[in-house]
């Protein structure tokens, strides 16, 4: 739970903002929450600017309220936690008021804000990450496999009528033209992964699209083919799959990356996606492709191994822990198999098996509803979040209502197990492309199996309901709205407190602050933004840089954070000065992009060593300030003297002393 200095700026910011329904989306940077208002007019500057512990307000293209690094993102995040959206996440419509709120409204509001608290819990490792890099690969792609699936589907029950002798001949070209569509989608879809991997991973979106082409082999010729270096035998066009084009594009972006430092920029243009997209074009046809393709082969295989050997077994299995694997976001890596089983066998039996666990919800929710009817407050909740639930959109379902709630999130996996032993005892079972899950789910059946998985979907609606009905439902859940039960999610709110560790007292000595860039020193009233101009979060020197990217450590210290878009950097330097390093003015909107810094939150740091490395050039023809400044945070435990005789600075050259203030 915040603190209550962190919820009080929270609620005083939305008060004097026009509340969150004035409120479009809201990001933070490293010392700023940033809002965009719908109405300006609702906003009492003067008010907010007079809260304890704002330190300014900007108004630019966003509503700028300057809290200090530290405070500002838990502010941040328990504004967007009081709304139930994630930040730079649009608001909901019409939210001062719950009562106000649709029942669809509410259970997602909650939903988001549970799943939120998940997340947080879960620490980021690699393997996260990657998933993470995955899904928003894929995740753009959904709306194009369901509507090029749904038309292949539509088109293949023609094609059996049409060999039936149902239709005419004259349905052909209609055929022909949806089944044109299908393959725009399919065949080249190598293409959009391509496209998409290079912009999650920072390489140019073109070059990796032609990575992915190179995959499919165009222009090879069956009389002439390329072969294999490892077996020799001939490359088949798509081999190695979409994981082979995914990784073949992280390594582009490895490559282009690196010619980008290396090659000089009036040829930069020229020479970079030439050298690219030569060597990594040779790599991924000649050792990619045929290992990829060994790689997915095999994870095909004993996909379907398992399935025909443990039948039932293995759809029980696979049916109960999806849920939990949605819950930790490992589901991700399934989309690239789903893929890789629908382009080698026509279609993917895991989908309708793991789309069990969603109709295990459904079960678990009805059951809730029938011996919870005395709380309003989650039945409403519950009758909002059915429906789409019924259609394949789980989520409201597992973290509005079944997760919050604990018991109910288990028997409703057991529900799921129950329909996923259905579909794997049925066997045959598959999905012709990905897309949603649910009903919504018929239509993308193989053709003549779609009556086995509705008796699967109904098989985990009573499975569901029948394990949560008896074994489920919490008893503070069934207590009446008169009774004060908080929320349904009054579990989850809980957070166990711990003792603060004693603070360690800071003994300050007398320091020197160096350049964090090399470049020319500017005056800081000078610069252009109207808070960092007069000084508010501390005393600063302003640098314009030079063109040398090279960012260093003004302290011998440690790192204490980095921005998530590094164009800032905080240290706590030995003799207790707390210094940020701002890369720029309003960079925070580059997202990263032109930054590359190589140091961590806790690294012990030497004054001078370099800490990374800013595109300055690119950031200017972005239409970016570059002034970088240096900040004491803390300035007011220090007498601090400002160096005014520079011109040009480099990295050893100290713009500030301090001395511990009496």
């Amino acid at each position: 739970m915040a603190d209550a200095k962190i919820k009080r700026l929270a609620q005083e910011i939305y008060k004097n903002v026009g509340g969150p329904s004035n409120v479009e989306k809201l990001i933070h940077c490293m010392t700023r929450v940033r809002m965009t208002i719908i109405d300006m007019d609702k906003v009492d500057m003067e008010a907010l600017k007079n809260i304890d512990g704002v330190l300014g307000v900007v108004d630019d293209e966003t509503l700028q309220v300057v809290i200090g690094p530290g405070t500002v993102n838990k502010v941040a995040q328990e504004m967007v936690d009081e709304v139930g959206v994630k930040l730079g996440e649009p608001f909901p419509e019409n939210i001062n008021e719950n009562d106000h709120l649709t029942d669809k409204e509410m259970v997602e509001a909650k939903a988001a804000k549970v799943k939120a608290e998940q997340k947080a819990k879960q620490k980021q490792t690699p393997i996260k990450r990657i998933l993470k890099s995955i899904s928003n690969i894929f995740i753009p792609l959904i709306p194009a496999f369901v509507g090029a699936g749904l038309i292949g589907g539509v088109a293949a029950v023609l094609s059996n009528l049409l060999v039936a002798g149902d239709i005419g001949k004259g349905w052909n070209d209609f055929i022909m033209i949806m089944k044109v569509i299908q393959n725009g989608m399919f065949s080249y879809l190598a293409v959009y992964v391509g496209i998409n991997s290079a912009n999650e991973f920072g390489a140019t979106p073109g070059l990796g699209g032609i990575i992915g082409a190179a995959t499919l082999l165009p222009g090879v010729l069956p009389t002439a083919p390329l072969h294999n270096i490892f077996n020799g035998q001939a490359l088949a066009a798509g081999q190695g799959g979409i994981i082979g084009v995914i990784f073949a594009v992280w390594i582009l972006s490895l490559v282009e990356k690196k010619l980008h430092q290396w090659i000089p920029d009036s040829i930069d243009i020229i020479v970079t996606p030439t050298i690219a997209l030569f060597v990594v074009g040779i790599f991924t046809i000649f050792l990619v492709m045929p290992v990829a393709g060994v790689i997915s082969s095999s994870l095909v295989g004993a996909i379907e191994w398992v399935l025909n050997v443990g039948g039932a077994f293995s759809g029980f299995v696979l049916g109960a822990l999806f849920l939990p694997m949605v819950m930790f976001g490992l589901h991700q890596i399934l989309t690239p198999i789903h893929i890789e089983m629908i382009n080698k066998t026509g279609m993917t039996p895991l989908l309708p098996i793991l789309a069990m666990a969603g109709a295990g919800q459904v079960g678990a929710a009805i059951a809730l509803w029938i011996r919870c009817h005395r709380n309003h407050k989650l039945t409403n909740m519950i009758k909002g979040a059915l429906p789409v639930g019924i259609l394949g959109i789980g989520e409201p379902l597992i973290y509005g209502v079944t997760l919050p709630l604990g018991k109910p999130f288990i028997t409703a996996c057991i529900g799921g197990g129950i329909g996923g032993a259905v579909i794997g005892g049925l066997g045959h079972i598959g999905a012709i492309a990905i897309g949603p899950s649910g009903v919504a789910l018929i239509p993308l059946i193989n053709n003549g199996h779609w009556l086995g998985y509705v008796f699967g979907l109904l098989a985990a609606y009573v499975g569901g309901f029948i394990a949560t009905y008896f074994f489920g439902v919490p008893k503070d859940a069934m207590q009446s709205d008169t009774v004060d039960n908080g929320s349904i999610a009054s579990k989850s709110d809980t957070v166990s407190s711990t003792t603060a560790a004693e603070e360690t007292k800071i003994t300050y000595v007398n320091d020197t602050i160096t350049a964090p860039v090399d470049g020319k020193q500017v005056p800081v009233s000078e610069v252009s933004d109207p808070i960092m101009a007069k000084e508010t979060m501390g005393k600063s020197v302003a640098i314009q840089p030079s063109e040398d990217s090279k960012v260093y450590a003004p302290v011998d210290g440690k790192v204490m954070f980095v921005a998530d878009t590094s164009h800032a950097i905080g240290y706590t330097s030995d003799a207790g000065e707390e210094v940020l390093i701002h890369m720029g003015i309003d960079t925070v909107n580059l997202k990263g992009k032109y930054f590359n810094l190589s140091v961590k939150p806790g690294e012990k740091v030497s004054r001078g060593q370099v800490v990374g490395k800013v595109d300055w050039t690119e950031v200017a023809k972005a239409g970016y300030d570059t002034v970088t400044l240096a900040i004491i945070t803390n300035s007011q435990d220090f007498s601090v003297d400002k160096s005014t005789d520079n011109v040009n600075v480099e990295k050893s050259t100290i713009i500030m002393k301090t001395t511990p203030a009496s």
